[in-house]
């Protein structure tokens, strides 16, 4: 688990190095939102890491993490609000905990998962972004599939994401897994 969490987090911190001034207002294929938003709403994810797997409620981080966590220098922002997001997930005993999130509590192996899951998926709409090589790791890939294969339903019930695109049948992990999530790879 720690170890698809830390192939995502490089596969999307790669991206994030090649973001240059230009690139910050670019679209992404997320339709509302420009690389600067994209990786803002990776920082905030993963600020929300460490006081959850140390046992604070959603309540209690309440507003924190609202709007822009990016400040003037986007890139250390990414890099600090990455490291410690890895090291509370690496803490013995962390992934045995049960983390409270907005629509319930799950064991922290489910959420390291939907972290790692979050992170392979937006390393491809950054790359699109950025106009770069949009290739992830098919492992990880594979992985975010199997993860997310039986929740199809509700991740287009859940408004967050668009109505599953059609692939072939011996499409790859990374068609089938951006496809699942609405995605025209």
């Amino acid at each position: 688990m720690l170890e698809m969490h830390a192939i995502a987090m490089d596969e999307f911190g790669l991206r994030v190095a090649m973001i240059d001034d230009r690139h910050w207002s670019a679209p992404t294929p997320c339709s509302e939102w420009t690389v600067r938003d994209l990786v803002n709403h990776l920082v905030v994810e993963q600020l929300w890491v460490p006081p959850l797997l140390a046992g604070a409620t959603v309540s209690d981080v309440g507003d924190r993490f609202d709007g822009d966590q990016l400040g003037d220098d986007p890139m250390a922002r990414w890099t600090e609000a990455s490291v410690a997001a890895q090291r509370a997930l690496a803490e013995p005993g962390a992934l045995g905990r049960d983390v409270e999130l907005s629509y319930g509590t799950v064991n922290a192996r489910r959420y390291c998962m939907e972290m790692a899951s979050d992170l392979a998926v937006h390393a491809w709409d950054l790359a699109r972004g950025l106009g770069v090589d949009d290739r992830i790791d098919p492992r990880l890939m594979a992985e975010v599939y199997e993860y997310l294969a039986p929740m199809t339903g509700a991740l287009e019930g859940s408004g967050m994401f668009a109505a599953p695109v059609p692939v072939p049948d011996d499409a790859d992990p990374q068609t089938r897994t951006l496809a699942l999530t609405g995605r025209r790879p």
